[in-house]
């Protein structure tokens, strides 16, 4: 019988992830006895199915994990690799050379290690609703002074961008990471706050395109 801190520690999980994950398989069917606490147990002579996935679809996970890989931080890359290892080490034999054999390749040479480590940083003031102050280069190459409100990334193909709540301008606004100069998050979070919330600039964007704004 295994603990569920004992299989957090070798998954490198948290023990709320592995109550979830076992609820999950009980309702599928597995056979697992046991409670929280306690321990758990899986019947013997039970096998899981093997991951079945479709040859298109094996590719579109691996192109995934390269896109990640190239053009993401070293966090993200580490994790996408991870989690197709895994994949790999379920899937049936006559699919795995589908892994190693894609020819779809994601090449990262426009992404520099100052935006990767930027990406990194934002990603974590988003999760934490920390603020961040930042000076930020225009189109016109002007230079303003910025606190912000990190709401969310996007990937556009050979550019990242941030979208977030300018206190500046009290609008929402899109920054290019590669202008951004210096930049700091100085641990002052923000709470939800009706119209300032990535829902609402969402809200905001469908309006503009049917012409309401």
């Amino acid at each position: 019988m295994l603990t569920a801190a004992a299989m957090a520690e070798d998954l490198e999980v948290s023990e709320r992830t592995v109550y979830r994950d076992i609820a999950d398989l009980v309702r599928s069917g597995v056979p697992i006895a046991g409670e929280a606490g306690v321990g758990y147990t899986l019947r013997r002579g039970f096998d899981l199915p093997p991951l079945m996935f479709t040859e298109e679809e094996i590719e579109a996970l691996v192109l995934g994990t390269r896109v990640v890989s190239s053009w993401a931080d070293e966090g993200l890359a580490k994790a996408a690799e991870s989690a197709l290892a895994r994949i790999e080490a379920a899937l049936p034999d006559r699919l795995k050379v589908k892994v190693t054999g894609s020819r779809l390749f994601a090449p990262g040479f426009h992404v520099s290690h100052a935006i990767a480590g930027t990406l990194a940083e934002l990603r974590k003031a988003i999760d934490a609703r920390q603020k961040v102050h930042l000076d930020y280069t225009d189109a016109d190459g002007a230079v303003t002074e910025r606190t912000i409100r990190p709401l969310g990334l996007f990937f556009w193909g050979n550019k990242w961008s941030l979208t977030a709540w300018c206190e500046l301008r009290n609008d929402f606004r899109d920054f290019r990471l590669d202008r951004m100069q210096a930049m700091d998050v100085p641990g002052e979070t923000f709470g939800p706050e009706p119209g300032k919330e990535l829902d609402d600039f969402f809200r905001k964007m469908e309006s503009d395109e049917h012409g309401e704004w």
